[in-house]
């Protein structure tokens, strides 16, 4: 990102009056924002799935969550694992590779993105609690990348992790930005912007906490220090601490 990155306008609909528009029925609501313009029984098969499944436990949980989910996904590989507790919103927008795994409690949204909104590669892992959101732009994971628990992946401008990126615990990555020039309205109501997307190298390491704003780059083999907060590109191997994050070294062999 440079000083003179453009802004990208956002148009979003707030969520209040998406749950609370009057011109659809409360359960016409409710599909639209959980599971998409999908078919009465696309709509079924999710409920039950949600209402059954999803707080099983054990080993049978596991097990049936591996058939019954298949059916609700865009496409997904073999080997799923899904843990209990998993909150899926619009999952036929979502594209699963080989032997990606999901802990406990996590939420895989991507209510706000194109048919293709999120997308895991193969040998992904994905920790308990975290969020992985397509709130407006698409969200791309390359293959065994490891995301730590607590970690919070929100695309406004679009996210995406090249291959076998690590991301350590409580890291915050993506996300937009509000105009502020109005000071006689509130900022909730002045609307979105991003950026650009943020892209994250092949093999690099975020420690715990860091956090990445829109619009970055992250180059391949970055190492970013715990409690880092990233605001401008970072080039290939770069070690970087702080807030904002300054370059230290250049990792070399």
């Amino acid at each position: 990102m440079t000083d003179s990155a453009e802004k990208i306008r956002i148009d979003k609909q707030s969520l209040s009056d998406a749950l609370h528009s009057e011109r659809q029925t409360a359960l016409q609501r409710y599909k639209l924002k959980a599971a998409g313009n999908v078919s009465g029984w696309r709509l079924l098969h999710f409920e039950l799935a949600m209402l059954l499944l999803s707080n099983l436990t054990g080993g049978l949980g596991y097990a049936l969550r591996k058939i019954v989910y298949r059916g609700l996904f865009g496409q997904v590989g073999g080997g799923l694992i899904l843990g209990k507790g998993v909150v899926l919103r619009h999952p036929g927008r979502m594209m699963l590779g080989n032997c990606v795994a999901i802990d406990d409690y996590t939420l895989l949204d991507a209510a706000g993105t194109d048919l293709a909104g999120v997308t895991i590669g193969d040998d992904v892992i994905i920790s308990r609690n975290c969020i992985v959101q397509g709130k407006v732009g698409a969200v791309t994971i390359g293959a065994r990348c490891d995301i730590g628990p607590n970690t919070v992946i929100t695309s406004v401008g679009g996210v995406e992790l090249a291959e076998s990126v690590l991301i350590a615990a409580n890291c915050y990555i993506g996300g937009g930005r509000y105009h502020n020039n109005n000071l006689h309205r509130p900022i909730l109501d002045q609307g979105v912007y991003s950026l650009g997307p943020v892209k994250i190298g092949a093999g690099s390491w975020l420690g715990a906490g860091v956090i990445v704003l829109d619009g970055v780059s992250i180059g391949q083999g970055c190492i970013v220090g715990a409690g880092s907060v990233v605001t401008r590109d970072l080039p290939d191997y770069a070690v970087a601490v702080g807030v904002p994050a300054q370059v230290k070294q250049l990792r070399s062999q």
